[in-house]
């Protein structure tokens, strides 16, 4: 339990969590995670196995060590840092539109909870009741190609009017455009952070963080406070997936943080997704490496409404909204038709594409940069082109 209440808190600890709407274990949960080498799994196994967080806490050293609980954990379980909880607390108290759920709480989601390694604590900045299903992961590349982005975009869309929220990462990329799919059709979506929610990461996100607490939820384990280290986001991608039905990985390379949730979803029991992309694009080979390995490969957004048994709400949103790009294309006179037969839709480089078309370099890069403009064709760095795919 929480010793003394710093000076602008002045009520019982007890009190003051049930002021907060805070669940009353949430301090006895803070105390027990700082223990080293008590992470989620083994802080959910001692609470078990004690009798909650509390009695977990009060347990003998030698009940402990029994439990195999290292002589480090036990001295920082012995004298656990009350100030570090407090300054938890007073953070929820200083922020309305903040809250804490504990795994004892009634609406921490179900499938989250499911997972051996689910964390105790999750602070949300947004509504919580959002955190229950049916959702989606969507995840992929920070450096992604602009079709890509544009895939993520839509997909997150369509899935969204069919009432499939969308969980991500609000990494820059693919997981920034599954956020901003989501929202452009008012749709539900939730940003699970590799930090405390007192910032934003990266900072180029920090609009789109604000309005994916106005209108969705982000979600932490980590307190506030903590900052963004690289080994949190193999622990955040773990909560990305288990808040999800299943995991779609748009674009990834062969190292990458996506692969690591899609293995983790795997691992959990959920349905993995891959997008396929060009052979000759570096940034696809991650979701070929996926459906060699036995995720479903995906074409459609009628394809996962079917996997994951969702039933639509009308037919026409299972197909993004059409860009008009066919219409834009029947415009165009002999010589672009040609300069994108000769395109295909891999990527391809200025030189290749004046051995094919015979056009002058002079020519061919100011027909580019006007399809460029009409949204025809993508700049890929260090390659050349890329021609937009059609809807059909």
């Amino acid at each position: 339990m929480v010793r003394e209440r710093s000076a602008n808190v002045h009520c019982d600890p007890h009190e003051f969590l049930a002021a907060v709407n805070i669940p009353d274990d949430l301090n006895d949960w803070l105390a027990l995670l700082q223990a080293p080498q008590v992470g989620a799994a083994t802080a959910r196994r001692l609470a078990d196995g004690f009798g909650g967080p509390r009695a977990a806490l009060h347990a003998s050293d030698q009940d402990l060590q029994r439990a195999g609980v290292s002589l480090a954990a036990r001295q920082v379980l012995r004298a656990p840092n009350w100030q570090a909880v407090e300054a938890a607390l007073d953070w929820l108290h200083a922020e309305p539109a903040c809250t804490a759920i504990t795994l004892s709480s009634d609406n921490y989601p179900p499938l989250l909870a499911a997972i051996d390694d689910a964390p105790p604590v999750l602070f949300v900045r947004g509504d919580c009741e959002l955190l229950t299903g049916p959702h989606l992961a969507i995840v992929g590349s920070r450096n992604p190609t602009r079709p890509a982005i544009h895939t993520a975009h839509d997909f997150a869309a369509a899935l969204s009017r069919v009432g499939v929220g969308i969980v991500s990462g609000l990494a820059a990329g693919i997981d920034a455009a599954a956020h901003r799919g989501a929202l452009s059709v008012d749709g539900v979506t939730i940003a699970v952070a590799a930090h405390g929610l007192d910032r934003v990461y990266p900072r180029e996100n920090a609009g789109l963080a604000r309005e994916i607490a106005q209108r969705g939820a982000l979600v932490s384990e980590f307190v506030p406070g903590t900052a963004p280290l690289r080994e949190h986001f193999p622990r955040r991608n773990r909560i990305i997936s288990g808040l999800s039905m299943g995991v779609l990985v748009v674009e990834a390379a062969m190292r990458s943080g996506s692969l690591i949730t899609a293995r983790l979803g795997a691992e959990q029991g959920r349905e993995v997704f891959a997008i396929p992309g060009s052979i000759h694009n570096p940034m696809a080979r991650g979701c070929h490496a996926l459906i060699r390995q036995g995720a479903k490969l995906v074409e459609t957004v009628t394809d996962l409404v079917e996997e994951l048994g969702v039933e639509a709400r009308e037919e026409a949103a299972l197909i993004p909204a059409n860009d008009g790009l066919r219409d834009v294309e029947s415009e165009l006179d002999d010589d672009y038709v040609t300069l994108l037969d000769a395109m295909g839709y891999d990527p391809a480089c200025v030189d290749e594409l004046v051995q094919r078309t015979a056009l002058t370099p002079q020519v061919l890069s100011s027909m580019l940069l006007n399809l460029e403009l009409r949204g025809i064709v993508h700049p890929v760095p260090g390659v050349g082109y890329v021609r937009a795919a059609k809807r059909e």
